[in-house]
């Protein structure tokens, strides 16, 4: 197949408003093989594929998502720092890098790369997120389909890279399409330890901040903020490590800090989720719907360390008889700091038997989490937002 390329660059921008380019046959834009196709940056939407199809947006745009823009099959998107995309059109309106597709957001501190909406009043759900897919594994049979996106992940392929995402940040996404079918603001299904993901923060979602299915993807500098579900979520086995999270809750809505399961079906299947996580804050506000600081169930392992836990009905909660089996060996929370925490930690069985979980963590008074206990860490300054909460 030719290559092809699809470059907004900064001479160009400067003198027409429509950028010319080649691309694969997949591409939904134009059809019918290799031929011209034009993106208008107040109309950016379309599936992309093909090695060599290489988008690359340009910062001097503020770009409108008015629908899915798709980057599959070895296509690459790059967004340098400083560019800005607002989406509108709820679950219509949504970006999603597919297996053996990357996406490279190259951010920085004093300028990041922002995903927001864009309406003159935003509020959550406005769009949709950015959803990636890669190929390692998962806890579900062999690959599975994505259930925002519709596109396939897992497999076996452990390292897998799906690209580099530095200093970005998502704002108002979340768009549903049922009660239990929604977006989140950055949905990782099956990405693999090849990719990096840092200094990243979702604010004020109508769904989840951060959820993973499966992989073995690793993070650091992660925050979740006044998103309206969990503020980070996991399932399907996924493996990783990670450090310095930050979430808190705002808005008059929320529910958990951390929900973490295994496999909702099958509490057994394997790979087990068994993320190691150091650095973790999770501030809660009294109008939490689910207040749990940390929800540990269906079969999850995990070993996190240095923790802060503030402003919760119960800290630490842990569900059903497999997960309990866990403890200590390999479900453990090694220093955790309570701050106004009703209730530090319950557990229950498969019975609804209520179970002593104590040994599952120790308690340090010292501990600072993600860097500064409860406060915003100085890892956040520059580009993360925390007005409104």
């Amino acid at each position: 197949m030719r290559k092809s390329a699809i470059k907004f660059l900064g001479i160009f921008a400067l003198s027409a408003a429509f950028f010319t380019a080649s691309c694969s046959s997949d591409d939904d834009n134009g059809g019918g093989g290799d031929q011209g196709v034009q993106i208008d940056p107040n109309d950016l939407k379309g599936t992309f594929s093909g090695e060599g199809t290489d988008i690359v947006l340009d910062p001097n745009h503020v770009y409108k998502l008015t629908g899915k823009l798709e980057i599959l099959d070895h296509a690459t998107l790059t967004i340098p720092a400083g560019t800005r995309i607002e989406g509108t059109g709820g679950t219509s309106a949504y970006i999603a890098i597919g297996q053996n597709a990357q996406i490279f957001v190259n951010g920085t501190a004093t300028n990041p790369v922002v995903m927001t909406s864009g309406s003159n009043n935003p509020t959550p759900a406005d769009w949709g997120g950015l959803v990636i897919c890669g190929n390692a594994p998962i806890n579900r049979a062999g690959t599975a389909m994505s259930e925002v996106g519709d596109l396939p992940y897992g497999g076996s392929v452990a390292n897998d890279n799906s690209g580099s995402i530095k200093y970005l940040r998502i704002e108002y996404s979340g768009a549903n399409f049922t009660a239990e079918k929604e977006f989140n603001g950055l949905s990782m299904f099956g990405v693999g330890s090849g990719t990096t993901i840092q200094y990243v923060q979702v604010y004020h979602g109508s769904d989840d901040g951060f959820e993973w299915f499966g992989g073995t993807v690793n993070t650091s500098y992660l925050i979740s903020t006044g998103n309206e579900d969990d503020q980070f979520d996991w399932t399907e086995g996924w493996n990783g490590t990670n450090s310095n999270w930050y979430a808190k809750e705002g808005f008059g809505k929320g529910n958990r800090g951390i929900e973490a399961d295994g496999n909702g079906t099958n509490n057994a299947a394997t790979p087990y989720s068994s993320p190691t996580i150091t650095g973790l804050t999770l501030v809660g506000i009294p109008e939490s719907g689910e207040p749990q600081g940390m929800k540990l169930r269906e079969g999850t392992q995990g070993h996190i360390s240095n923790v802060v836990l503030a402003n919760w009905a119960t800290g630490i909660d842990i569900q059903h008889d497999i997960t309990l089996d866990w403890i200590p060996e390999n479900l453990f929370i090694d220093g955790v700091r309570f701050v106004n925490v009703g209730t530090e930690s319950v557990g229950k069985n498969n019975a609804g038997e209520i179970i002593d979980v104590t040994n599952a963590y120790t308690i340090d008074s010292n501990a600072t989490g993600a860097g500064n206990g409860v406060d915003v860490p100085s890892w956040a300054n520059g580009w993360a937002r925390f007005d409104g909460l």
